[in-house]
């Protein structure tokens, strides 16, 4: 059974109350074998993805986020992350949204979604909403996206879109820009031996999004593959 062992927890707490080069280095062989215990457990999110969608991260090592933090434009000089993360991309033009995960102790979630679409894909979606926000609405009112998720989630603007009416019945969901999905888990739940399953179901619960959007971003207002 592959879980998230406490030591993982261990090793971050620790991290975090020496957040420096000098511990770090005493550290690297916990460090590394802390790592790899991750790595084994994406390999099995991988795993679980692959039973209903098509994923291009070709192994859970490679889904990892470096430990190093870039601080060169950040106040925080610390050089290291105090977490575990890591995301898997989906594979081919035709399958949009990606796959994070987040691991902290007191902060532990599985996300996914549309982090920063680009201007025109964002255009082209707000577009499919003003036509017609019935399929986004019946997605994010499902009891299993609710139960899953409670609500979509993103930052908005606090103004009208360009180009489109501020008094448009769907005025709340063409304020979106980002699209994200996110399940919270306790420390608790993060080390029960169904973590992972209940991770994989989050990822599982994400597709009828994905699906939408895929197909928006995939095809012109006739449905002709672009």
């Amino acid at each position: 059974m592959i879980k998230i062992s406490p030591s993982s927890f261990d090793f971050l707490n620790k991290l975090k109350d020496n957040n420096n080069r000098e511990w770090f280095i005493t550290h690297k062989d916990t460090f590394e074998n802390e790592q790899a215990a991750i790595a084994t457990f994406a390999q099995a999110l991988l795993q679980e993805l692959n039973t209903h969608d098509l994923i291009e991260t070709p192994s859970g090592k490679k889904a990892l986020q470096r430990i190093y933090r870039d601080t060169r434009f950040s106040n925080n000089k610390t050089p290291y992350k105090t977490h575990w993360g890591g995301g898997f991309t989906r594979a081919t033009k035709y399958r949009r949204g990606g796959y994070y995960f987040h691991i902290e102790p007191g902060n532990s979630f599985i996300a996914g979604g549309f982090w920063g679409p680009e201007a025109d894909d964002l255009k082209r979606i707000r577009e499919d909403i003003a036509f017609d926000a019935s399929p986004l609405r019946k997605i994010i009112a499902d009891s299993t996206f609710i139960s899953t998720f409670k609500t979509l989630k993103g930052e908005q603007l606090k103004t009208t879109p360009k180009g489109f009416d501020a008094n448009h019945e769907a005025i709340d969901l063409l304020r979106y820009k980002q699209f994200l999905l996110r399940r919270d888990f306790s420390d608790v739940g993060v080390l029960a031996p169904n973590f992972l399953h209940e991770a994989g179901q989050a990822y599982r619960n994400m597709r009828p999004l994905f699906d939408y959007m895929s197909s928006v971003l995939a095809s012109d207002v006739n449905g002709i593959e672009i």
